[in-house]
């Protein structure tokens, strides 16, 4: 089997389906496929199909006594949603992949092209949904909550006897997850009785976005998983879901792990701080071609006509790892200036933390 598609990947869930809004949803990939670029780490974003008509009785439709079906039939999306969204993921250089709650869910896996599918920690017993998962023949992420040995015993071996790459993740489902309920050493026992398979981690701490990635990326997980959200809307943000600058110091914190626990001959060497320090010095960073107004919107299409990019890259500008599309011009910008992070909205812009990390840099 090849596990390469799993190793080093996070998975970034939109929580709670984005609400049902598409342009909820949107917002959200926008923001998190920045954070994942300015880190340069390998992601996914993961969304959650439910076919409500097939997934709800008939009879129990409407129901808003029961909060999975309330929130289940509040939060869908049309296929031509999740289309839309499938496609900002690839264009935003993740890898769209979604959890599949029942067979229906599956064919639009297959639809839309999803690279991975998850199976819930809710589904590891649900040997229908799992039948037709692997059908697929694509790759699978499983979940481990509340399961017993033998579930996660069963659901290895079935996927090893069809030759379909598996990863296990360790998870409490426990939203959210105090430190002391973590249980990391599962990790441990995991990678020793399934020494074939991927072990990542589903976690929904929330005290910290540092601790558990360095134990467990010192421990061996390989794959990693967190529910995330934005500030929007008047919307409550729940404990377990993290903000972008929240994820950037989820993935600092990797890279940490990286860095402290060195390089083996199995992956390729990180380099050393003053290496990297000096590549940085020749990153380009982005310069306006002509004069551009208020609202202008940055798109891939147009960005040689409008920008070129350039040395150097000066404090507080965005660098052609941040030139994404749909940044939008909050004020006007001069013919040959930097377009620094104060000129467009983005989640740098809005968070003094990760403004912080573009000032810091350049010349």
């Amino acid at each position: 089997m090849n596990n390469a598609i799993f190793e080093n990947l996070f998975i970034l869930e939109l929580a709670n389906n984005h609400w049902g809004r598409l342009d909820r949803g949107l917002r959200i990939v926008n923001d998190f496929a920045q954070v994942v670029r300015f880190n340069n780490v390998r992601a996914a974003i993961k969304l959650q199909f439910r076919e409500a008509d097939h997934f709800i009785h008939k009879d129990f439709r409407g129901r808003e006594d029961i909060r999975y079906i309330k929130k289940t039939e509040a939060t869908r999306l049309s296929k031509a949603e999740y289309r839309t969204l499938v496609k900002a993921i690839k264009e935003r250089n993740c890898i769209p992949m979604a959890t599949a709650f029942d067979e229906a869910s599956v064919d639009l896996c297959e639809e839309l092209d999803l690279p991975i599918i998850k199976i819930a920690s809710s589904d590891i017993n649900d040997w229908f949904l799992i039948e037709r998962i692997a059908e697929t023949r694509k790759p699978v992420i499983v979940s481990t909550g509340g399961s017993t040995q033998k579930d996660v015993d069963d659901m290895v071996t079935f996927f090893a006897n069809r030759n379909i790459p598996l990863a296990v993740n360790h998870c409490v489902s426990i939203y959210p997850s105090e430190d002391d309920e973590l249980e990391l050493n599962q990790i441990d026992f995991l990678r020793q009785r399934y020494p074939k398979n991927v072990v990542g981690l589903s976690s929904h701490e929330y005290h910290d976005w540092s601790s558990s990635m360095l134990l467990s990326y010192g421990k061996g997980a390989r794959t990693w998983e967190r529910h995330i959200d934005i500030e929007e809307g008047g919307i409550p943000v729940a404990p377990y879901c993290s903000l972008p600058h929240q994820i950037d110091e989820w993935f600092k914190a990797y890279h940490k792990a990286v860095e402290m626990c060195g390089g083996t001959g199995t992956s390729k060497r990180v380099p050393k701080r003053k290496e990297t320090e000096y590549l940085d010095g020749l990153v380009r960073g982005v310069y306006a071609k002509r004069d551009l107004p208020v609202g202008y919107e940055l798109q891939h299409q147009n960005l040689e006509d409008d920008f070129y990019l350039a040395i150097p890259l000066q404090k507080g500008q965005l660098s052609c790892r941040e030139a994404m599309n749909g940044l939008k011009l909050t004020r006007p910008v001069s013919k040959d200036t930097a377009l620094t992070i104060d000129d467009v909205e983005s989640p740098y812009s809005q968070n003094e933390v990760l403004r912080k990390l573009i000032y810091s840099r350049g010349l």
